[in-house]
This record gives structure tokens, C-alpha cells and sequence, in this order.
């Protein structure tokens, strides 16, 4: 084997009996290496194996190697002790360097805690605090005005119900306007109370109990009276032939405010816009347009059996007949 020899402090080569090339070779194999070496100091024809040669040949490795480690570390232990301790002294710098710096580095963070972490959080709180004072006055400020457009359809109706009760006396003059007053009220009022998306002027309302109270005691009573009003007069709806152009005008104004009525009350809640109708309206219409067939073949029938009342029982008809007319005229005409 050819042995490649270690070189000693001053780079010369050492005579050496071990192949250190083999031994450090990438692909080395100890049970490659001892198959052969067996082989080569043995001849395969013998019967038994001699393995005191291969043994004894790795020994002198081994004890070449021992005397090799042991005169290396013997003429370099003072250097490896002094390079140690030169090492030590410069990590304790280090170390006592970094003591100081992370010290000051404690120190540091410390005042940014106080300065910064410790205001920030209070800061932080602050901002809370704001946030909630401005949800309660924008819930506020929404329930205010609530509680005035509920208070300004109670002023509304009232004024409406006054002069109903006017007309059923003294004969006064009636302010149709009201009806459709409480309306627009009405829809303001859904409007808010149907915005509860947040960010939106009715969110959390639907918490507030003063809220509840306007609905069921103020707005849905109101909201049905108006509703009733209006479906009363279209249902009691007559143009008679002895009227002057006041009075007809007077009837026409009444049924137009009935009818506006019922048509900004009719719910628009989970409709899509092109498929909204106004069915208060439309259902009032229909009643009345039901009622009055109904009336004028219950009327003919009569007259047919007694026909000494078949010319009122006409003129009756043609009252009827000429009422939606009339009503036909008053919805096509625009507004």
C-alpha cells in the first residue's frame, strides 16, 4: 500500500506506515478493507485463512497511528493552550462587552415602554372610549329623531281625526293633505327603522326600548287609522249629479288623498323595485270596483221582480256606472 505521510509544524513530510489516503477516502469501507487485506497476505488455495498477518498489519496502523497523535499533541499542546486561552480572553471581552450593551439595550426598552407601549395602550383606551361615546350619540341622535317624527305624526293625526269630527258636525272644511302628511311620516319613519346595517343611521335601534314603545303605541296604531281612513273613502267614493263644482272638486281632492295614501303605505319590505306594486291601493280598487258590481246586479235583481222600481234601480246603476267613470278619469289624470 503506498502511504501517504503526515506532514509535521514546518510542512515537511514524516515518514509514515499507514495509507492515510485510504482511510480517508470518501468511499472507504471497513469490511472491504479487512476482505482485502485478508486476501493479500493469504493465498486462496490455502485451507485454513491465515488472519494473525491481516492482524497484526492492523495493529502496526494502530500503533502508528497512537505514536503519531501522541508526538503531534506533545509538540503542539503548549500552542492548542495558549490559542485556548487567548480564545477565553476574547470571549470574556465579548461577554463583558455585551453585558454592557444589553444593559443598555434593557435600559432602553424600558423608558420606550414607558413612553411608548404604556401611552399607547392608555391611548388605545381612549380610542375605545371614543368609539362607544360615538355609537351612543349616533344611536342618540337616531332615536331623537325618531322620537320627533313620532311625535309629528301624533300632531298630524290628531289634526286629521279633528277635522273628521268637524266635518261629521259643523260641516268645516276638510284638510285631505293630512292623510298624505302622515304618510310621508310613515316612510320616513320605515326608512330609519329599516337602515340597520352598521354604519347606517337605524343600527341598534331595534335594541332601544323607547323604540319599541313608539312602534306598537305611537306609529302602527296611526299607521292602521291612516290605512282605514283612506280605504273608507275610496269605499264611500260617489259623485251624485246634483253636486256644484266645489263640492265635486272637494270629492275629487279626498279620493286623490286616500289614494296617495294608500299607495306610499303599501309595503315595499323584501320586494324587488321592478316587481313593487302599491297593493294597499290596488286591493282598495278592487274592493270598491267589487262592491259596486255586486250592488248593481243585487239591485237589478230586485228591480226585475218589482218593476215599478226598475227606474231607480237604472238611475242607481248609472250612479255606479258614472262613480268609476269618474274614478277611471281621476287615475289616469296625472299628478
Amino acid at each position: 500500500m503506498a502511504a501517504a505521510a503526515p506532514r509535521d509544524e514546518d510542512g515537511a513530510d514524516q515518514p509514515s506506515y499507514i495509507d492515510y489516503e485510504t482511510f480517508l477516502a470518501p468511499d472507504f469501507a471497513p469490511a472491504a478493507f479487512a476482505n482485502a487485506l485478508v486476501v493479500a497476505t493469504n493465498n486462496p488455495n490455502d485451507s485454513p485463512l491465515d488472519l494473525a498477518t491481516p492482524l497484526s498489519r492492523v495493529l502496526f496502523d494502530a500503533q502508528e497511528l497512537d505514536s503519531h497523535l501522541d508526538r503531534v499533541l506533545t509538540r503542539s499542546a503548549v500552542p492548542l493552550l495558549q490559542y485556548t486561552q487567548t480564545q477565553n480572553s476574547a470571549s470574556k471581552r465579548i461577554v463583558a462587552e455585551l453585558d454592557t450593551q444589553i444593559r443598555s439595550l434593557d435600559d432602553s426598552y424600558r423608558q420606550l415602554e414607558k413612553d411608548v407601549i404604556d401611552k399607547h395602550a392608555e391611548a388605545d383606551e381612549v380610542r375605545h372610549v371614543a368609539l362607544r361615546l360615538w355609537e351612543t350619540l349616533r344611536l342618540g341622535r337616531s332615536v331623537g329623531r325618531c322620537l320627533q317624527l313620532g311625535r309629528q305624526l301624533q300632531l298630524q293625526h290628531s289634526e286629521l281625526q279633528l277635522q273628521l269630527s268637524e266635518l261629521g258636525g259643523s260641516g268645516a272644511k276638510e284638510d285631505h293633505g293630512a292623510l298624505v302628511r302622515c304618510s310621508y311620516t310613515i316612510l320616513s319613519l320605515r326608512e330609519v327603522l329599516d337602515s340597520k346595517a352598521p354604519g347606517d343611521e337605524g343600527h341598534g335601534l331595534a335594541k332601544v326600548d323607547a323604540i319599541h314603545s313608539l312602534i306598537d303605541g305611537v306609529v302602527a296604531p296611526i299607521e292602521r287609522s291612516v290605512r282605514e281612513t283612506a280605504e273608507r273613502i275610496i269605499r264611500d267614493f260617489s259623485l251624485p249629479s246634483g253636486l256644484t263644482f266645489a263640492q265635486g272638486d272637494e270629492a275629487r281632492a279626498r279620493i286623490e288623498s286616500a289614494m296617495a295614501a294608500l299607495y306610499l303605505l303599501s309595503p315595499t319590505a323584501g320586494v324587488k323595485p321592478d316587481g313593487w306594486t302599491p297593493r294597499l291601493l290596488l286591493e282598495a280598487l278592487e274592493t270598491y270596483v267589487r262592491s259596486a258590481l255586486q250592488a248593481s246586479i243585487s239591485t237589478l235583481s230586485r228591480s226585475l221582480g218589482q218593476l215599478p222600481s226598475l227606474d231607480r234601480a237604472l238611475a242607481d246603476v248609472t250612479a255606479k256606472c258614472q262613480n268609476l267613470v269618474s274614478l277611471e278619469l281621476i287615475l289616469d289624470t296625472p299628478t
